[in-house]
């Protein structure tokens, strides 16, 4: 692979206690990463593009503000959604994509070399710029390939996403499924078929037969997702209807032409209400019947009947 390049603009960490401050919040221990930039501003992560088979550089920046060095240990890793939809990193096992494409420049008897991690000492009051690769694989598919460079020293860690885009078709793709409500929320999956990160778009409506019971516009949701990921979502409905039969239609869009329309039916009924109702029916039936068989035990003029003796004769009198 064509590393010799990269590795001769690697031959020195760049060292700088005066430099550009980095873009980012630091944390109480001291040191923090942010992708390396030349303004203040900075940027919120590293995106490179490239065909399958090429070598992409970028950088990084470590910055250590405290009256102490910190050694950081730097390593590649995939990017992957949680399963409410959240951003994270695969933090055991092995990368199989764009985290196992990235590598540092190395050291190992006097040459540079591409590593998968790096540990790095961090003097005092200094920022390190530590430069990276990104390997394409000649097999990569098209679409975005997320990943992250994650760094860690003193018991936590921190991470830098990188947004690589591999060259050829894109194709967005977008479904939503499994829709269901209870306990006032509305449930449902998301599900990206295509190759390129989606930031969706929901639309909720429902119709029911006393008319319509819900109805919100289009609006962005907060995640990035990932090709090939499936997330659980919910809505919520604070103010459904208390009896009726609605159809709950929900909608989501994302850039490319992706889109996507799923339903559900459901039925409100006031149980409670319902059960109420039921018991002081009961209880006022159970009440009549009480009286009505007071009243046939207990005669109209309040006197108790006196038996009557009927005799049957027979026989012929002498």
């Amino acid at each position: 692979m064509p590393y010799a390049p990269v590795l001769r603009c690697a031959v020195a960490v760049l060292l700088s206690a005066a430099a550009t401050p980095v873009a980012v919040a630091v944390a109480d221990d001291g040191w923090s990463l942010a992708p390396s930039a030349s303004t203040p501003d900075g940027r919120p992560y590293v995106y490179a593009e490239g065909t399958p088979g090429t070598v992409l550089q970028d950088s990084v920046s470590l910055l250590n503000p405290g009256a102490r060095p910190v050694t950081v240990r730097l390593r590649g890793a995939d990017a992957d959604n949680t399963a409410n939809g959240g951003l994270t990193v695969r933090a055991t096992g092995k990368s199989t994509d764009t985290g196992a494409w990235i590598a540092f420049a190395g050291d190992r008897g006097g040459r540079r070399i591409p590593v998968r991690t790096l540990s790095l000492r961090v003097p005092a009051h200094t920022r390190a710029d530590v430069p990276f690769t990104v390997s394409v694989p000649a097999g990569a598919t098209p679409g975005d390939h997320p990943g992250a460079i994650v760094a860690g020293a003193g018991g936590r860690s921190s991470a830098v996403r990188v947004q690589l885009r591999v060259g050829g078709p894109a194709v967005s793709a977008l479904t939503v499924e499994h829709v269901a409500v209870h306990g006032g929320r509305i449930s449902y999956e998301l599900v990206n078929r295509g190759n390129t990160v989606l930031i969706p778009k929901l639309a909720v409506r429902a119709d029911g037969v006393l008319g319509r019971a819900l109805d919100r516009a289009p609006r962005t949701l907060p995640l990035d997702l990932l090709p090939g990921r499936r997330v659980t979502l919910t809505e919520p409905w604070h103010d459904p209807p208390a009896l009726d039969a609605v159809d709950v239609r929900l909608t989501v869009t994302a850039a490319g032409g992706a889109h996507d329309t799923t339903s559900a039916s459901v039925r409100f009924v006031p149980w409670g209400a319902l059960a109420a109702a039921a018991g002081a029916g009961l209880a006022a039936l159970g009440a009549l019947w009480g009286v009505r068989r007071h009243r046939r035990r207990t005669p109209d003029d309040g006197a108790s009947e006196r038996p009557r003796t009927e005799v049957e004769w027979t026989g012929a009198v002498s």
